[in-house]
């Protein structure tokens, strides 16, 4: 019985494309382990984030071979993802800062705080595909940025490292919380933030602000 339908290659050859369920197995894998990173972190184990996807261990190795590569399709998924919402609110928002609104609440639901293993030392920031996900976040959220700073309502001393860095603090629960709820002041809370960046500013901000440079940069 075949278990793999086949599409073109661009060499002409037939190549297998994986099933239906398949795909969705991934897709449920992946989503998984997303909310377990915001929730635990990437050193959660891989037989919890398989339960929680519904399927078996071996379901989930057949996918990703090891933590290392599920972390970076995790991370890559994210910023994509991510991106996406941000081009979306650039393009139907007329408003610069709303649309700058609309995409830190849509990135939350992308749980964006999964990109948090991106700052760890022993993660591969170099990976082709990884290069060309983040180079797409960054010139996409910049752009909103730069759009709500035009506009007058951003304030000037606020760079995207900033907003990065506290829209994954706020999206991510604290170490060793038993807060089980707290997902129901993410909007709330991420609402204060933007009100924190929006022009006048209110009071001046200490040390620099923060770029995604900065952010690579290993301490």
């Amino acid at each position: 019985m075949a278990t793999v339908t086949r599409t073109e290659t661009a060499a002409g050859r037939r190549a297998p494309r994986p099933r239906a369920d398949a795909l969705r197995n991934r897709e449920r894998i992946v989503a998984a382990a997303r909310e377990m990173f915001v929730e635990s972190g990437p050193e959660v184990p891989l037989d919890e984030i398989a339960r929680r996807a519904g399927v078996g261990n071996a379901t989930l190795y057949r996918h990703f071979a090891d933590r290392d590569e599920l972390i970076h399709h995790v991370v890559v998924s994210v910023m994509s993802r991510s991106t996406d919402q941000a081009e979306a609110a650039t393009a139907e928002e007329a408003d610069a800062f709303e649309a700058l609104r609309r995409f830190v609440h849509a990135a939350a639901d992308e749980r964006i705080g999964a990109l948090c293993p991106m700052l760890s030392g022993a993660f591969d920031k170099e990976h082709p595909d990884l290069l060309a996900a983040r180079e797409r976040l960054e010139v996409a959220v910049g752009g909103l940025m730069e759009r709500a700073r035009r506009s007058g309502r951003l304030r000037d001393d606020v760079a995207v490292g900033d907003l990065l860095v506290g829209l994954s603090q706020l999206t991510r629960p604290l170490p060793g919380s038993a807060c089980m709820n707290f997902d129901q002041f993410v909007h709330r809370h991420l609402h204060i933030f933007l009100d924190g960046l929006e022009a006048p500013a209110r009071s001046v901000l200490p040390g620099s602000p923060a770029t995604l440079e900065d952010l690579r940069r290993e301490s």
